[in-house]
C-alpha cells in the first residue's frame, strides 16, 4: 500500500479507505473480507468496518460476502478517467454520433439492478431526460439496461433484477421472470434494444452495446429522441445503423487501447 504521511495533519482512517478501494483491479474485480484484509495490510476488523462504511456511501457493493466497487468510483476522479480508456476512446465517436442523429446519446454500464451513466452528449430538446454522469435507472425499462442485461446469462440476469434500484425512483410492477427472459433472449438474438416510453413518457431509446478486448459487453451505447417527433420505425431504420458503427469504432478503438504495451519500470 502507499507511503504513509508523516505530517501533524495526515488522516490515518482516510488514508485506509483509499487503500482498500486500490484492492480492487481489473484482475480481483471480487474479494472476500480476508482477501480486502490481506490486500491493504489491515486487521480484518478494520477492513471490514471500512467496507461497511464504503458500502452505505455507495462505492462498494456486496453480496454473498464478495465485495466489488461501484461505478460510483468513477465520481472521485473522472477528469483522470475521463482521458483513459473506453471512456476516452467513447467520446469521439459519441460527439460524431450525436452530430449525425441530431440527438442526444450516452454511454451506461450496469451496476446491480440498475444502469449508470458514465458518459453523455446532449442536445436541447423539449421532452428530455435530466441525465447527468452517475445518474442511476432501473435497467428493465431502458434499452441501455436491456443490453447490459442481455449479456448476462440469464439466470444471472434474473438473480441481478431482484436486488433493490437504488435510482430513487418510485417502485414499478414488477416484470414477471419468464417475460423479462422472453424481452432478453429477444435482445440477444437481434443484437440491439429498444424502449418506448417505459421510463419517461415522450422517451424513446435504441441501444447497442460495447465490447472490450475480449469481446465482453461492459457497456452500452444509446441514442434517445422525442417520441413525438421520431418514430420507432426511424429510430431503427436510420439511427440504429449509426449507433451500430459509433459503438463498434468505440469497441474497436478501445480493444486497441488495452493491448497497447505497457511500459514497466524496474524495481517495481
Amino acid at each position: 500500500m502507499s507511503q504513509r504521511g508523516q505530517g501533524p495533519d495526515f488522516i490515518e482512517a482516510l488514508a485506509r479507505g483509499l487503500d482498500v478501494l486500490r484492492c480492487f483491479s481489473a484482475e480481483l474485480p471480487q474479494m472476500t473480507l480476508t482477501q480486502v484484509a490481506q490486500a491493504a495490510g489491515l486487521a480484518r476488523p478494520t477492513a471490514r468496518r471500512i467496507l461497511l462504511t464504503l458500502e452505505e456511501i455507495g462505492y462498494v457493493r456486496a453480496s454473498d460476502g464478495v465485495h466489488a466497487l461501484t461505478p460510483k468510483v468513477l465520481e472521485l476522479g473522472m477528469a483522470y478517467v475521463g482521458s483513459l480508456g473506453l471512456w476516452d476512446m467513447a467520446r469521439p465517436h459519441l460527439e460524431r454520433l450525436v452530430q449525425q442523429t441530431g440527438e442526444s446519446s450516452s454511454m451506461a454500464q450496469l451496476d446491480g439492478s440498475d444502469i449508470v451513466y458514465v458518459a453523455r452528449v446532449a442536445v436541447p430538446k423539449l421532452i428530455t431526460l435530466n441525465v447527468d454522469i452517475g445518474t442511476r435507472f432501473p435497467a428493465m425499462v431502458t434499452s441501455q439496461g436491456k443490453v447490459l442485461l442481455a449479456a448476462l446469462p440469464p439466470e444471472v440476469a434474473l438473480h441481478v433484477l431482484k436486488e433493490p434500484s437504488r435510482s430513487g425512483l418510485p417502485e414499478r410492477k414488477k416484470i414477471p421472470d419468464s417475460r423479462v427472459l422472453e424481452i432478453l433472449a429477444e435482445v440477444r438474438e437481434q443484437g440491439w434494444a429498444l424502449a418506448d416510453e417505459e421510463l419517461a413518457p415522450g422517451v424513446r431509446s435504441v441501444s447497442v452495446g460495447v465490447t472490450d478486448l475480449a469481446g465482453t459487453v461492459r457497456a452500452s451505447m444509446n441514442v434517445t429522441v422525442n417520441a413525438q417527433e421520431t418514430s420507432i420505425d426511424k429510430l431503427v431504420k436510420e439511427h440504429l445503423p449509426q449507433l451500430r458503427a459509433a459503438a463498434e469504432a468505440t469497441s474497436e478503438d478501445w480493444s486497441r487501447w488495452q493491448s497497447r504495451p505497457v511500459k514497466v519500470e524496474h524495481g517495481q
